[in-house]
């Protein structure tokens, strides 16, 4: 998980990443709103993810 961000995120990309635990990296992503059951979920698209 991203530290001090209680955010979902979800990505499309069919391959697992690497374990990136401890590293720095930038992570590119699109704020999103999901609805589920009737309520808004707010969501993070994640387009790209890069070790910094």
């Amino acid at each position: 998980m991203i530290e001090g961000c209680d955010v979902p995120f979800k990505y499309k990309r069919n391959k697992m990443y690497k374990n990136t635990t401890g590293q720095r990296v930038n992570l590119t992503y699109y704020p999103a709103t999901e609805t589920v059951a009737g309520m808004p979920f707010e969501v993070m698209n994640v387009v790209r993810i890069k070790v910094s």
